[in-house]
Parts: C-alpha cells; structure tokens; sequence
C-alpha cells in the first residue's frame, strides 16, 4: 500500500508542532488506515539479519547471563546504549541513556535439612527453597506455627477471604498457587488475576504480620516445573532497598511432594485441606506442626540501570504524553557449576535478547520516518526483571512522564523463534481500549488476533507491562502467535511447552542454528504499526469500565489535574 499523498515534514524541529508548510496533518496521518501505510514505509527496516545480530550478542557468554549488577550486566547496558545512540534516539534520562537504580542481592545459605516438630524434614533445593525475606543478615523463626491458609488471598471483590481475621502474626503460612479457577464468575474463571500470583501471597502475608510463607508448588499450578523455581532461587535474589514496607522473615516454596508428606506427619491431607480451600466458607487450619529455622545470608549492594531513549514527539501539546517501549534486558547470569565443564551461563536468548532486539528494530524504525509521530516515544530497556519487575517498578516510582500522560505501555518479553505464525497473542486483550487499536493492525497485516492463550498462567502479571498497570497505564503485552504457518495444528504450542519444560531460566536458552527469525520480524512490525497508532491518536487510551487497573488510571489523571497550575 503506497504512502497517502497529503503527508508532510516537519521542517523546523523535533517536538515543536509547527511547520513552514500548509498541510492537515504535519505530525502524521491520524486514521489507522493511513497512519499505517505511512508506517510501513519503514517498517522494511526491520530484518531478520538485524534480530539475529542482536540476540547473538547479548546471548553470548561475553556478557555472562546479563545478571543484574554483575560485569556483563554493565557491558550490555552500554552496548544497547550505543545502539539507541546510532538509531538517532535521544538520551532519555536527563542527559544519560541510563536510569541508574540500587539493588540488594541476598544470597540465603539454606540449611543442610528444614526440620519440623513433628519430625518430617525437607531437602534444601530438591524439596525447599527459601530465602531471608527482611534484608538482614540472618532470618530466624523460633516454634512458629504452621497455619494452612488456603489460597491466600484476601478479595472483597468477589467475597473472599481466607483468613477470615484470624491473627496470623509471627505465623509460617502454607498457601496454594495460583486463585480460584473453577467458577467463570469468580476470580475470573481460569484467567489467573494478580492474587494468583507467588508475589501477591508473599505481599499479603508480609502485610498481614506473618513470619513466613510457604507456596506449594505444583506444575500446573505454577506452569512451569520445579527445576525453573529451584534455578531462579539459586544465587543472589534482588531487591530494592528496604524502605519500610512490609516483609517476611522466610519466603519459600516447597514441592508438593515434600508438602504431601509434611502434612501426612501430622494427620493432614493436602488433597483434603485444597477441596476445603475451594469454598468462601473456609477458615485457616492450624496445622498442629511447629517450626525453629535459622538461615545466614550475605548482603551485596550492586547498581544496575534501565537504559532509557526517547524521541521526542512532534505535536505541540501531545508531545508531553508518551508511549513506553518496554523489554528487559537482564538474565539469570551465572551458577555454580557441579561438574567440570558444566555450562552455567544463563545466556537468556529467548528470554530476553529478541525483546531487547524488538524494542531495538523498532527505535531505528520510528526515528527514520519523515517526521516524528505526535506523541513522544520512549524506549527503555529495563532491569532485574527476572527479580520481579524491579526495574520497570523503579522507573514506574520515578518516570520520566507523569503516569498520567503515558499513553500506553508495549512491552516485549520472548519473540518467538519457531516462525511466522498466522495469529497474534495479544495478553491483555478485553482489558482496555488498546483492544481496538490490536485489532486494527492485526486485520492490517492479516494475523488473527488472539487473548493469551495460557491465561491459567498469568502472564499479564509476570511482565514489565504490570509495573505499568500498577500506575494506571493501560498496555500491550505481544506474544506472538502459536499458530505456526506451514506447521499442523497444535505445533506451535507443543514448542512452546516443550521450551518451557526444557529452557526457561536455563542455560540452554541459547541461540541455535535452527532458530527462524521471521516470525520475530512479524512481530516487531505488529509492534511497531501498534506503537504509531496509539501515539497518533486523539485521545490517551483507558481502561475498560471495570477493569482491576480503572482506578490506577483514574488517580493518576486526579493527581495531574492536581498538579497542574491553576
């Protein structure tokens, strides 16, 4: 499709929503359809070559697994910066490219066995992990009690709680994963929402004066295996400076295996205690099992960054609006081998060096076009997402815009490398008005669009476009499609699985000779067609009436109108 001809220039400069020629339009086209023809001028720019180079770089071993804070963690910080600065992309922090922001690394020693009263012990990795939860240098729980609290959740929403004000402070509560699932009406059928999710449990017993918190793991009910669990809690966890919040002494997870077994050693049964938990009517059960732990653990204070480029917008009032580009750019970084030759660099190919190389194809592609979309665009590569989103929940405290002037958020996290795919999974669809805009590209560039295709995963919560949902910014989790063109049905999921089975936070997450790269290509322009629509339009874009994020946004529009001279 050719470029309309009543496009022009702005001639004067970036950002000042003038021109010294007469046209309708001298910050771009504004209808979706001519917006993206306009677009697709430059989208050619996006190549499968230019994808392929960036993940083999950042998924070398020079950069060690990218682990926050560590050497390779800095090296791929200036090596992207340097690639914004070649693209044309202005520093986005002030006059640097990088948001710098401190971390604690907590490294737990577990003990050789976690003994309970009753006599039934767990093995540390195999059964256990935990970590020192309180940012000290030893956690240490003295006959603390043990108290099943069924799923954990507290959600007047829906009439929930499971713990029914019973006093659970100085308390190791044992809780399932995951949220109710059964009822379409409740918790959103088998959608997980937030309280499924292991960092809402820890939040809420940390709030609610627990001493510690166990999370039984199962497969489904994570979705993903043990193993992924037992190599992300291996090494330093990171953390923001405490600042006064809420925390626990012991944060863990134990198998279900290892927790079937506990229980049994008191006369429980966990198939029991979980169809009890399946009800609005349950109440904590006080498990009759008591527990003295002591755990040494070393604090590190390191200092990583979010890399941060902006291009400023062309339209004189919209400019002060924004859209944020987001993919992490850290990993897992290195483990301790157990036998010699043991590869243990977490190179993090998938996960996330083709994000990086999405957010990367889509600034050299945005600030080649004739003239600047209306709205700024800011590229920020986030950090220690692996940690919990703590980079993107940093710069969500400290943002560059007003959260109630970023328009959107589009983040990338995992491009698929098993090829184009004829559909298009959209993890937040049904959420906000960005539902419109997705489907317009989506009819653009003949792809179905699809919600997220595991939502009994929760992968909505598990990504940086949450630090944003959390300020009110609606947004675009794109994750590729699963129906693989030129595959059979249910080939492209069977990858999926098979991947996450196999490499997720492993160091086999590499780059490998049978990696097709134009499936990624597809995906960055459905991204970047995605991006120039939303800063194109007339008005920022809200959340469906309803929705869990509606009162962030409504806040931080109150909190603008507030600020703003009278």
């Amino acid at each position: 499709m050719r470029a309309p001809s009543l496009l022009v220039v702005c001639l004067i400069c970036v950002g000042c929503g003038q021109a010294d020629v007469d046209g309708p339009q001298p910050c771009g086209p504004v209808s979706h359809e001519e917006a993206m023809a306009y677009v697709d001028q430059v989208s050619k720019r996006i190549r499968e070559e230019d994808f392929r180079a960036v993940v083999a770089e950042l998924a070398s071993d020079a950069y060690e697994g990218r682990g926050p804070g560590s050497a390779g963690d800095a090296r791929a910080r200036e090596w992207i910066a340097a690639r914004l600065a070649d693209a044309n992309v202005a520093p986005g922090a002030g006059e640097s490219y990088q948001q710098p922001f401190g971390l604690v690394g907590i490294t737990t020693d577990l003990p050789e066995a976690w003994v309970f009263s009753t006599g039934a012990s767990v093995a540390p990795r195999t059964e256990f992990v935990a970590n020192v939860g309180n940012q000290t240098n030893r956690a240490a729980l003295s006959d603390a009690e043990l108290v099943f609290v069924g799923f954990g959740i507290q959600a007047p929403e829906y009439e929930w709680d499971d713990y029914k004000s019973m006093d659970v402070s100085g308390k190791v509560l044992v809780m399932l994963n995951n949220d109710p699932e059964w009822d379409p009406d409740l918790f959103a059928g088998e959608r997980r929402l937030y309280s499924g999710r292991w960092t809402y449990k820890y939040e809420i017993a940390a709030r609610l004066g627990a001493a510690g918190a166990i999370i039984v793991h199962t497969t489904p009910s994570a979705g993903y295996p043990w193993q992924v669990v037992e190599t992300s809690w291996s090494g330093p966890q990171f953390e923001l400076p405490f600042e006064g919040e809420p925390r626990l002494k012991v944060a863990a997870w134990l198998t279900e295996e290892a927790v079937r077994r506990l229980l049994a050693s008191a006369d429980h049964d966990l198939d029991e205690l979980t169809q009890a938990a399946r009800s609005r009517d349950f109440v904590p059960v006080p498990l009759g099992i008591r527990t003295t732990l002591k755990m040494d653990a070393r604090l590190d204070r390191v200092e990583t960054a979010n890399v941060l480029g902006v291009l400023p917008g062309c339209d004189e009032k919209l400019r002060h609006e924004a859209v944020i580009i987001t993919a992490h750019h850290d990993h897992l970084g290195m483990g301790a081998a157990s036998a010699e030759g043991e590869d243990v660099i977490y190179n993090g190919a998938f996960d996330n060096a083709t994000g990086v190389a999405a957010v990367l194809s889509l600034a050299e592609a945005l600030a080649a076009l004739p003239t600047p979309p209306r709205r700024s665009i800011v590229f920020a590569l986030v950090g220690a997402e692996e940690q919990g989103l703590i980079g993107s929940s940093y710069y969500a405290r400290h943002p560059t815009f007003p959260p109630g002037r970023i328009a959107a958020n589009i983040n990338f996290d995992g491009l698929g490398f098993w090829g184009a795919a004829r559909d298009m999974i959209f993890i937040g669809l049904g959420k906000s008005t960005l539902d419109e805009i997705a489907s317009s590209v989506a009819s653009h560039v003949g792809r179905t669009l699809h919600g997220d295709q595991f939502p009994d995963q929760g992968y909505y919560y598990r990504s940086d476009q949450f630090s944003f949902a959390r300020i009110g910014v609606p947004g675009i989790y794109l994750d590729g499609g699963v129906e693989i063109i030129g595959k059979p049905e249910g080939w492209g999921k069977q990858q999926i699985d098979a991947y996450t089975a196999r490499d997720y936070h492993q160091p086999s997450d590499e780059l490998t000779e049978d990696w097709v790269f134009d499936g990624m290509v597809a995906d960055a322009r459905f991204g970047l067609l995605t991006t120039y629509l939303v800063a194109q339009a007339d008005h920022m874009q809200a959340w469906n009436p309803g929705d869990e994020f509606a009162a962030a946004r409504e806040q931080a529009l109150a909190d603008l109108a507030s600020a703003a001279p009278e």
